[in-house]
């Protein structure tokens, strides 16, 4: 009976642990709630739970610094939460985070502490004084105010300028229109017209010269009229004159047929302007080979001179009226060239000399400074009116003027032997130029036997080009045989 009370609380312990064991095991079922289990199911995984954070308590933290401390204490306030419904048993997630973070060793994050520290410091502001050249004063910008001003002062200098070149050009047309009309059919031309039409007005090629074409005379194919007036418009040139001041001309070129002008060559002016045209003049050099001479013995100023061809063309020119001319107005008058050989400044030698004569044409050239030497008034440009005046008598005196027949063939005698110099002097020029053309047309003969193809033809070429080339030799020997024949 006693064993039998053994066996009946053995049999129920053995009942009791499968039901246990299969109630963990198995899922839960759609209509169970959480709140049926028992608080005690869950008693050890908080006891797990109690142990680790002991352990993180108990545990040494030799090289935590206090601000780190500080810190992990206000990651704890701020991670604790109030559960609601009873859950307060539960401890925060971050919070047992920052309990596994402290267990790991300190000594990997050594430095932090300080760099906090030094974050945390607040360094003095320094305040700096800017250096006097970077600060935004007139000082500053010297250079850009020099320039702009210099700019200014360039346009301001331009404008005034040009127009006061254009006052002296209208001023100067003004007072000669009406002679000029008088004498000239077509005043004015531009050229731009196919026919020829009087304008009325100068012709402006730049800021500083202005044209007038004026034809339609007796004995006057036309004459080109030029007013070179300082460049006024250029700063740099107005500053250059202050060194070395030079005045404004008018320079007045005649052109005559070819029956309205004899054969000769003369030329009137200063000292020094003469002295340079008969080197730099290609018909003043050949047939005024003499130096300039004197105009005393016709009363004429000191500070003039005369190139002639021969004394004949200075008596004829030099009349009682042409002399007041030139008398009255000598400080005006640069330079007076009259020629029928006139082909312009003589050719330079690096230029190389030319095959052919140059092309010469009639012509009378007047150069008149204009008073003032730079401080020029409208009124300086009309007082070369009586200047104008002797250019129409000029154009008269010099359609007159014949030489006599002594004076004609000496004119002759000098024109051909200027021609047969010239010919003396490109003689050798002719023969190299000949010489190199023969030498061409040999090397073009050579090249095209050599590139014929047939051996034959080839040779009859060379035959053939041969047999020229003996008897160009047998041509020279007997024209040098005659020539011996004729010396005896």
């Amino acid at each position: 009976m006693r064993s039998a009370h053994l066996l009946v609380p053995a049999l129920l312990l053995l009942l009791a642990f499968p039901v246990s064991r299969g109630r963990y095991n198995d899922d839960f079922d759609d209509g169970e709630d959480i709140a049926d289990f028992d608080d005690n199911d869950f008693a050890e995984f908080e006891d797990t739970n109690d142990d680790q954070a002991a352990e993180a308590e108990t545990a040494p933290s030799p090289r935590a610094s206090p601000s780190s401390q500080a810190e992990e204490e206000e990651d704890e306030d701020e991670a604790t939460v109030e559960l609601e419904d009873g859950l307060d048993g539960f401890e925060d997630s971050e919070a047992q985070d920052q309990d596994m973070y402290s267990k790991y060793d300190q000594e990997e994050f050594e430095g932090i502490g300080d760099m906090e520290k030094g974050h945390s410091m607040k360094d003095p502001l320094i305040i700096h004084t800017v250096p006097a050249h970077l600060q935004n004063s007139w000082e500053s910008y010297y250079m850009e105010i020099l320039m702009v001003t210099g700019l200014l002062a360039y346009i301001m200098n331009y404008l005034i300028g040009k127009n006061k070149n254009s006052r002296l050009a209208q001023a100067w047309f003004n007072s000669h229109k009406e002679l000029l009309e008088s004498n000239f059919a077509l005043v004015g031309d531009d050229g731009t017209s196919k026919e020829a039409v009087s304008t009325g007005k100068l012709n402006q090629e730049n800021e500083h010269i202005y044209n007038l074409w004026c034809s339609g005379r007796v004995c006057c194919e036309g004459m080109l009229i030029q007013l070179k007036f300082l460049k006024r418009q250029d700063l740099l040139n107005v500053l250059a004159r202050m060194m070395r001041p030079v005045g404004d001309q008018v320079q007045i070129k005649v052109t005559l047929n070819e029956d309205d002008m004899d054969t000769f060559v003369f030329a009137i002016g200063t000292k020094k302007v003469m002295a340079k045209l008969q080197k730099e003049m290609q018909d003043l050099s050949e047939f005024c080979g003499d130096k300039p001479k004197s105009g005393a013995k016709f009363g004429l100023p000191d500070s003039l001179s005369i190139l002639s061809e021969m004394g004949e063309v200075t008596d004829g020119v030099m009349d009682n009226k042409m002399v007041h001319y030139i008398t009255n107005n000598a400080e005006k008058i640069e330079s007076i060239h009259f020629s029928d050989q006139f082909s312009g400044p003589k050719v330079m030698q690096e230029e190389g000399q030319p095959l052919k004569l140059p092309e010469t044409k009639r012509t009378l050239l007047f150069t008149f400074n204009v008073p003032g030497m730079g401080n020029t008034s409208p009124k300086d440009m009309e007082s070369l009116l009586p200047l104008m005046n002797m250019v129409i008598y000029s154009i008269d005196k010099v359609k007159k003027l014949r030489l006599n027949r002594e004076g004609k063939m000496k004119a002759d005698r000098n024109r051909a032997r200027v021609e047969e110099n010239f010919l003396k002097q490109t003689h050798a020029q002719r023969q190299e130029a000949a010489q190199t053309r023969r030498e061409e047309k040999k090397r073009a003969e050579k090249e095209r036997i050599m590139s014929e193809e047939d051996p034959e033809r080839q040779r009859r070429l060379e035959e053939a080009s041969q047999r020229r080339e003996q008897k160009k030799i047998e041509k020279k020997q007997m024209k040098m045989k005659q020539i011996k024949v004729k010396a005896m």
